[in-house]
């Protein structure tokens, strides 16, 4: 339930488009560079404050709905109702978000889920609430959190310039990784000092991160197209400051009357057509492809073993304890990996990056089916949550700089589908494993997938997707 990575969502998909400035930032008083810095600074806010106050909230949600008489059967229930209505509102949403009204949808999703999350702390606060107004506000904040969601995909490439991509990518993966550290501790603690506590931090990070939105330079509106292929002029990179700002504003131009010709679009296609944009687009592109089969797989595997690292503590005789700790761990690993993913990739390059990180994977989860002990899971469970952001930022930075810019928050939505789809399945496959056969087989399983994956991105062609990729 929480919007954030957590070990069934381990990372999210920033899919969006390859942003139209292609020169390098100057090293000086170029406007366009202050306005990137300034936009991505509150962008990263935006994200951390999100990211800390939903894992402080989700983590303890569960423990309210039962302590106000909810069945578990019934909190699992809301929890896959809650996945289902994100599944479903992202690619509608999308379609108003790729024409323009991305940052209004997020600034008001951000309104509307604390106004939401304000409202369970209230009712918290005055006594013993209702338990359908606790349930309608959690419906309204999801509902809210995946048209946040589904507009925010591609903000990356609206707001930085094409260098600076991975870097960004990597920095808003830390900030993600470092919620699951501290959101889960900081909900906890705020839950023994007061039960409304959790969900008034939450209420005030949606706060934070609509004041954030609203204080952005860039409206966030996808650029008018330009023909694929488009050479950058010679010279490009050696424009004055003034040539700059006079061609800042000439693309402001076209942004604006590309919005007004979007406005006056027939409404012949329909909703489901326009919806349907960024499928279409992932079935044209091999590197698409190849990013849609990577991170479903990746995020199968990683929310596989952590219900196997929860079977296999839980039969050793370990508490709650020793699970916090090896989740700690290893959200702290995957700090590191994002952090140190954009250097390993300029040394290393984007397909031996991928290929090398999917093969090391497997001999980890084959270890994993044969430790019992929680200091050995936990070490090789951090080791996977260490490599795994190596190769997903550089795959998603790659999906960032091929996908159009009229179709961004639909190709995104596509690829967050897939991906949330998987992680959602992975717990049912699990436990089936589990209890049909041992708990040893879904870390045996996840290892059999990462195999076949690493064959898959070990082909001459996947890999030269990746390297026409980095072209893009």
């Amino acid at each position: 339930m929480e919007r954030s990575e957590s070990p069934a969502r381990p990372f999210r998909d920033r899919a969006g488009p390859d942003t139209e400035p292609t020169t390098e930032p100057d090293t000086g008083t170029d406007t366009g560079t202050d306005d990137f810095r300034h936009d991505f600074r509150l962008l990263w806010w935006a994200n951390a404050a999100d990211g800390v106050g939903s894992q402080a909230s989700g983590a303890v949600l569960p423990l309210l709905l039962l302590g106000l008489g909810t069945s578990p059967q019934v909190v699992g229930l809301i929890a896959g109702v809650s996945t289902a209505v994100g599944l479903v509102l992202g690619p509608v949403v999308a379609v108003p978000a790729d024409r323009g009204a991305r940052k209004r949808v997020m600034f008001w999703s951000a309104t509307v889920s604390a106004l939401a999350m304000g409202g369970v702390s209230l009712a918290l606060v005055t006594g013993g609430p209702p338990l359908g107004l606790i349930l309608a506000a959690v419906l309204v904040e999801r509902v809210a959190t995946s048209c946040f969601e589904a507009a925010q995909r591609g903000t990356v490439a609206l707001v930085c310039p094409a260098p600076e991509q991975p870097r960004a990518i990597a920095r808003l993966t830390a900030a993600d990784q470092g919620a699951l550290i501290v959101g889960p501790a900081l909900g906890g603690l705020l839950y023994q000092a007061g039960r409304a506590l959790p969900f008034l931090a939450d209420a005030l990070s949606y706060v934070v991160t609509a004041l954030c939105l609203r204080a952005l330079r860039a409206d966030l509106a996808a650029p008018a197209e330009q023909p694929t292929g488009e050479e950058q002029p010679t010279g490009e990179r050696h424009r004055t400051c003034e040539e700059r700002r006079t061609d800042k504003k000439r693309r402001t131009g076209e942004q604006r009357q590309s919005r007004e010709r979007r406005s006056r679009r027939p409404r012949d296609e329909g909703l489901l057509r326009e919806s349907a944009a960024g499928l279409r687009l992932v079935r044209r592109s091999p590197l698409l492809r190849l990013v849609l089969v990577w991170c479903t797989a990746v995020n199968v595997v990683v929310v596989a073993l952590y219900y196997s690292a929860v079977f296999t503590l839980q039969r050793g005789g370990h508490g709650g304890a020793v699970l916090g700790l090896v989740l700690a761990c290893s959200g702290a690993a995957g700090l590191v990996g994002a952090l140190a993913a954009p250097r390993v990739a300029r040394r290393f390059g984007a397909p031996r990056v991928v290929t090398g990180v999917t093969w090391l994977l497997v001999p980890l989860a084959a270890a994993l089916a044969t430790v019992t002990g929680a200091w050995a899971y936990g070490l090789l469970f951090s080791l996977v949550c260490l490599l795994m952001p190596l190769a997903a930022v550089v795959l998603q930075t790659r999906a960032v700089q091929v996908t159009a810019p009229a179709v961004q928050a639909r190709t995104g939505a596509v690829l967050a589908t897939a991906t949330t789809g998987g992680a959602a399945l992975a717990p049912v496959l699990a436990g089936l494993l589990a209890d049909r056969v041992s708990t040893a087989a879904p870390a045996v399983g996840c290892g059999v997938t990462l195999a076949l994956l690493a064959l898959h991105t070990s082909r001459r062609t996947v890999r030269g997707c990746l390297t026409a990729g980095a072209a893009g």
